[in-house]
């Protein structure tokens, strides 16, 4: 039977500044341990400590640009572009520039505060 959700839980972020997290599908709002589905909104000169998660986390940028950071590299998302950050894997989010940015962020498994692992 198809699952019809008509609006998403808002969920506290973690972070420097408020960041609207809505979630879609996930441990809150649908109660799915599987996926997880939500919209972001963070504002100019957001933050959020490292984490080390134990899910993959597929992020698509829908306006302005995600700042991704890992041991290794940094990336500047942009809309219309998308990133991969497999678990397991050190990795900072931020929108430091002019609009901050919105994006969706799918993890696999859900996002749990149990497996985030943050600094």
């Amino acid at each position: 039977m198809p699952t019809h959700i008509k609006s998403p839980s808002i969920i506290e972020a973690a972070g420097n500044k408020p960041k609207i997290i809505a979630e879609y599908f996930g441990r809150v709002n649908s109660k799915t341990n599987e996926i997880s589905i939500a919209k972001m909104n963070s504002p100019e000169g957001w933050e959020e400590p490292g984490q080390t998660p134990e899910f993959d986390e597929f992020t698509f940028v829908i306006k302005g640009t995600l700042k991704v950071e890992t041991k290794e590299s940094e990336y500047l998302v942009n809309a219309g572009e998308t990133i991969l950050v497999e678990k397991d894997e050190w990795v900072r989010y931020s929108s430091p520039f002019n609009g901050g940015a919105e994006y969706i962020a799918i993890c696999l498994p859900a996002f749990s505060v149990d497996t985030v692992h943050r600094d």
